[in-house]
């Protein structure tokens, strides 16, 4: 594509970079109008037309561009290779114009709802929360996890197996957002396009459970993650394409979307996933009253805690930690002032929900 540009046309593209930069933080600064006019203005739309276009084709699109874009620079290099080693600056000014065409498009696609207004004026609800709140809420969902741990297998030292396959979880996923948006009508999901990524393995190195392509507005969630984990990685990931760019949100969106399924299991999978994040917070705040607290939690929980850990171990490298700093550095340059730890950041809204509203 680059190739077809002129000179003339390549140098307005990178000029407008930096413009591009300005006006998406000038944009973004006023939250109320990207609610307003992007996320529940062209964003639905433009949403909808690609996974109409992409949703029904059974592997992901998005993956396979990204593909062809890595051969397509590298073809690029080795046929261009004489020349950019003669004027290195041509190569620069291509990257700055590839850049700035991916900028406008990610913006434009998907990324601007990263500045819209928080979930929790939508929901009424807030972020802070004391440690006493956080331990009685962390004994609640021990209890209610033990509870389906032990519903479904019968016996307290059972580890919980789910017994669907990937395609049936991602539709009883689309079965949870129907029965969601009874109640909460913007989180209505039509046209699905929930898929498992070509570059699971890729992304189990890197330590990610999925993501969603903001080109194609495919979610795409990590294929080889343990079955039981699936229905919170699947419903985060279409809060994703529903418009939540936030990754505390959409891990909490992922938890309701989950917890509201009649299904045993996908309540086990919702409170049980919730529960790993409320106990890690616990232990970083009150180590004594964490180990009382595990103490209470059935084997079988613990050997679910146990297979998630090892899943992970089994992939830990060296590079894992590098893909974690730059995915921070995006967050963070996205409106995402925690970065990588505002997943964490889930605790606060899950205990002022249920403190509200229950479930």
């Amino acid at each position: 594509m680059l190739l077809i540009l002129g000179q003339k046309v390549k140098t307005v593209i990178a000029i407008a970079l930096p413009l591009q930069v300005i006006l998406v933080k000038w944009i973004g600064s006023y939250p109320e109008i990207v609610e307003r006019y992007y996320s529940n203005g062209i964003y639905p739309p433009i949403s909808r037309l690609l996974r109409v276009v992409f949703g029904w084709i059974p592997f992901s699109i998005g993956d396979i561009f990204y593909s062809i874009l890595v051969l397509l620079a590298i073809r690029y290099c080795y046929r261009n290779w004489k020349s950019i080693k003669k004027k290195p600056i041509m190569l620069l000014k291509d990257i700055v114009v590839a850049f700035s065409i991916v900028y406008f498009a990610f913006h434009l696609l998907w990324g601007m709802n990263y500045y819209r207004l928080p979930i929790t004026d939508k929901l009424g609800i807030e972020k802070e929360y004391t440690t006493e709140q956080l331990a009685g809420f962390t004994a609640y969902l021990v209890e209610k996890t033990n509870q389906y741990q032990f519903e479904i297998t019968g016996d307290s030292t059972d580890a919980v197996t789910i017994p669907y396959s990937r395609e049936e979880i991602f539709q009883m996923t689309e079965e949870g957002y129907s029965i969601l948006k009874k109640q909460y009508p913007n989180f209505e999901y039509k046209s699905p396009s929930l898929k498992a990524s070509l570059f699971s393995l890729p992304l189990t190195y890197m330590g990610y459970g999925g993501y969603l392509n903001p080109f194609s507005n495919e979610a795409q969630v990590n294929g080889i993650t343990p079955l039981f984990r699936l229905p919170t990685v699947s419903g985060h990931e279409v809060g994703h394409q529903l418009g939540y760019a936030a990754e505390d949100v959409t891990n909490f969106i992922g938890f309701l979307v989950t917890v509201t399924n009649e299904d045993p299991y996908f309540k086990y999978a919702a409170y049980h996933h919730s529960l790993g994040y409320c106990l890690s917070d616990l232990k970083r705040r009150d180590e004594a009253t964490f180990k009382e607290v595990v103490e209470t939690l059935h084997p079988g929980v613990k050997k679910n805690f146990k297979e998630i850990a090892d899943f992970w171990e089994r992939y830990k490298n060296p590079l894992e930690p590098v893909f974690k700093s730059i995915f921070n550095t995006f967050l963070k340059a996205n409106n995402q002032e925690e970065g990588i730890k505002s997943y964490s950041s889930v605790v606060g809204l899950l205990i002022s929900y249920h403190n509200k509203n229950g479930f």
